[in-house]
Formats: structure tokens, C-alpha cells, sequence
């Protein structure tokens, strides 16, 4: 390459300069003092460090990258340390809702219990790991898919609503309750194999801290307050995060609101299943604990025996007399009292059943008025049309029990659009094709 010099002349000094004459020195230099310096510092052992091994800066700072790694999982490796599923680390980001999130971390055997350090910690150590510039600089071939289920793990559990609703369906850190055989092999395997179901239930508590199961030496009083406090249970658990996801498109409404009405019925429902398993769980607990038997016999053995025995004689003599009499009467009085209310009730059953059909049939029918005989809105039904259609209702209402009448009719009693009226008629129609109740081709509206 071409270089070119320019001479540039300094610039001329003004009039009445006279600087060398007018200056006079304040002071004078030190007496200078020799001293030694050594090359210290953490640049300087990078330094040395490269020069010794004959690394570049690249390849020395790869080398203490991937020595810091292994420093951090080496001082991890105690508590948050698990080894990695092969089927996990090939995951989908896209489905993660389906991954166990304390797993991804490596914290299945802590789970609700893990701390915010912990996660953190856990988290970082994957990061080490998993980033992709990482696995990039050490050769390997795999994707980012799995530091992305890393990072999704992170975000949920850090936020304190997205991690409640992971932990209320967690199942993995449920306990399974015990069969009644296992519990019952002796007095310490109940406490030992139901105690741990209560205690993962009561992370669900909104009383914290939730009474233990106690042992076979726990006096009554505890063992009462134990079972009211499980008969009495308030969960905060919910189920939001089963939800259907919400379209973001809010030009349709209708659509998003029909899936959060969806999504309100579904944590109903689940709310409702899990408290019945709930009291369920407690009743199979209470039907097998000896101490409920235990308690029930001191009382009785508390009170005067003969005087019991003596009173229960005496009473039973005078009692057994007057149960028979009491007996043939009442055997008597039951009969006629039978008779009667089987004819009534027969009676009555006939009649709700009648009423039923009736009324069932007038919501049938009126559902197809309603639709305007599933015709456009703003068209007018001819009598022909009106015809068709009533006589194909009729037709149907022939076909069918007052079982399948009553359900037909809720579906159709919510319709007011002619549209659904119409799908719903049509399915009720295939059904009874399909069953043999119906020709195929037999009606002329509701079926087409």
C-alpha cells in the first residue's frame, strides 16, 4: 500500500513570548530510590498459565471454562445432584407442560420442599451444562431443545403463582395410601405407611402446620384433633394449571370465552374429585386405626359392669315382651302401610312419568318453532315446511324411550339457534339409524 508524508510547520509563537527567561523552579527531585518488581496478579498467571501449556487466548479460556464447570458441579454435587434421563434430555420444548419441572432440575427428591437457593443452584448448574454456546464449543451435536425446557423449569418455579399451581398436580410427590392388608401387619407399619400420606396431603393445607398421624402411645386427645383437623380440611390446592390455553385472538370472543368456561367447569369438577379422594382417604385411615378401637373400649370398660349387666337384664325381660307384642303389630301396620304406598307410589310414578314425557315432547317440538323450523332467520316456514318438520319430530319421539326423550330434551332446551338445533336433531337421528330405529333416508328435515 501507497504511504505519503506531509510536512506540517509548527505554529509561529506570538509576540512577547518569553517563557526560558521568565521561569524559576519551585523545587527540586527527590533523591531517586531503587526498588524490585515482580510480575503479579491474574493477568500475569493467565499470562504464565499460557505461556507454560503454549495455548492461545481462545484455547486457554475454553480450557478454564470448561475447569470452572466442573468446579461448580463438583460443589452441587451433594444435594441437588441426580443423574440425567436420556428420554428427558430429548424432550420438547414446545410441551412443556408435560415436563416434571423439579426433575428437569434435578430436584426430584426435593420437589415442593426445595428452596429458592436450591433452585438456583440447580438451575445454574444445568445452565453450565446444557447452554448451547457450551455444546457448541465441546463438539456436540445436541439442540438447544432441552436448555429451553431448562429455562421454562426455571421461570415456573421462581414465580410463586406458576409454581403453586405446578405443585397442586404435581403427582410425583404424591403417596400412594396403603392396602388395608399392608397396613394391618402389625401395630408400626399403619403409623409408618400412612403416616407419610398425610403428610404430602397436608402441603395442601391452608393451616399450616397440619397435626401428624402420631403413633399407637398418642393420648385421645390428639388422635381427635388429628382426625377433625383431616374431616375439616381446607385445601388451597387448584387446578389451573390443567387449563385448556386461551386463544390470544381476540377477535374471537365467543371462542375464548367458551374455553374459560371450559377451563372454570374443568377445576369444578377436579375440585370436587379431590376432596371426595380426600374423605375417602381419611375414612379408609380412621376404619383401620386400633386407637379409635382402643379408646372406644376403655370408655366402655370405664363404667360399672354389673350394674350395666344387672339393668340390661331386667330391662331386656320386660323389653322382650313388649317387642313381641310392639313386633306383630308393627309387622302388620308395615304391610298394610307397604301395600298402600306401593299403589301410591306406583300411582305417582305413572303420573311423573307421563308429565315428564309430555313436557319433554313439548320442548321438542318447540325447539324446532323456536328455530323457525331450522330455516334462516328472516325466512318464513310454509305449512308444508311446518309439516315436514313436525311430522319428522313426531316420527322420532316415536322411536324413543322416555329415558332418550328426557335426555334429547336437555340438549335442546339451551338451543335457540337454528344451526345448532338442526346438528343437534341430525345427531339424534344418526343414532337411531345406527341402532336400526331409523331407515336411512326416513326423514325429510332433521336428517338431511
Amino acid at each position: 500500500m501507497a504511504t505519503a508524508q506531509i510536512s506540517l510547520p509548527l505554529p509561529v509563537l506570538p509576540e512577547g513570548w518569553s517563557a526560558p527567561n521568565d521561569f524559576k523552579a519551585i523545587g527540586t527531585l527527590s533523591t531517586p530510590n531503587q526498588r524490585n518488581l515482580e510480575p503479579v496478579g491474574p493477568h500475569f498467571l493467565a499470562h504464565a498459565r499460557r505461556k507454560r501449556h503454549k495455548r492461545t487466548f481462545s484455547e486457554d479460556e475454553r480450557i478454564q471454562a470448561q475447569e470452572n464447570v466442573k468446579k461448580v458441579e463438583d460443589e452441587d454435587a451433594g444435594d441437588i445432584s441426580e443423574a440425567e434421563d436420556p428420554l428427558m434430555l430429548g424432550r420438547d420444548a414446545k410441551d412443556w407442560k408435560g415436563q416434571d419441572h423439579y426433575a428437569v432440575l434435578g430436584l426430584s427428591k426435593h420437589r415442593y420442599r426445595a428452596t429458592d437457593s436450591q433452585i438456583k443452584r440447580a438451575h445454574r448448574k444445568k445452565v453450565l451444562r446444557h447452554h448451547p454456546d457450551k455444546r457448541a464449543a465441546t463438539g456436540s451435536s445436541e439442540d438447544d431443545s432441552f436448555f429451553k425446557c431448562i429455562q421454562k423449569a426455571f421461570e415456573v418455579l421462581t414465580d410463586p403463582t406458576k409454581r403453586r399451581q405446578f405443585d397442586s398436580v404435581d403427582e410425583n410427590a404424591n403417596v400412594d395410601p396403603p392396602s388395608k392388608k399392608a397396613a394391618s401387619k402389625s401395630a408400626s407399619a399403619f403409623y409408618k405407611l400412612w403416616g407419610p400420606v398425610f403428610e404430602s396431603e397436608a402441603r395442601f393445607s391452608k393451616t399450616q402446620p397440619a397435626p401428624k398421624l402420631g403413633n399407637d402411645k398418642s393420648s385421645r386427645e390428639d388422635v381427635e384433633e388429628f382426625y377433625n383437623f383431616w374431616f375439616n380440611f381446607e385445601s388451597w390446592r387448584s387446578f389451573e394449571y390443567q387449563d385448556e390455553d386461551v386463544p390470544d385472538d381476540t377477535e374471537n370472543r365467543d371462542q375464548k370465552r367458551h374455553v374459560e368456561r371450559k377451563n372454570n367447569n374443568a377445576r369444578k369438577k377436579k375440585k370436587t374429585e379431590d376432596t371426595a379422594r380426600l374423605r375417602q382417604l381419611v375414612d379408609d385411615c380412621l376404619a383401620g386405626d386400633e386407637r379409635i378401637k382402643k379408646f372406644k373400649k376403655e370408655a366402655r370398660a370405664g363404667k360399672d359392669k354389673k350394674k350395666l349387666e344387672r339393668e340390661a337384664e331386667e330391662k331386656r325381660v320386660l323389653e322382650e315382651a313388649k317387642k313381641a307384642k310392639e313386633e306383630k303389630e308393627k309387622l302388620l301396620k308395615e304391610k298394610e302401610d307397604a301395600e298402600k304406598m306401593e299403589k301410591a307410589e306406583g300411582k305417582k310414578a305413572k303420573e311423573a312419568a307421563k308429565n315428564a314425557a309430555k313436557k319433554n315432547k313439548r320442548i321438542l317440538k318447540g325447539s324446532v318453532k323456536d328455530a323457525n323450523y331450522l330455516l334462516p332467520v328472516g325466512e318464513e316456514a310454509g305449512a308444508k315446511r311446518v309439516d315436514e318438520v313436525l311430522g319428522d319430530v313426531e316420527a322420532v319421539m316415536g322411536k324413543i324411550d322416555n329415558e332418550e326423550l328426557a335426555a334429547l330434551a336437555g340438549k335442546l332446551g339451551g338451543l335457540k339457534v337454528a344451526e345448532e338445533v338442526g346438528k343437534a336433531w341430525k345427531e339424534e337421528v344418526e343414532r337411531l339409524v345406527g341402532e336400526g330405529k331409523l331407515k336411512s333416508g326416513e326423514m325429510k328435515i332433521l336428517g338431511s
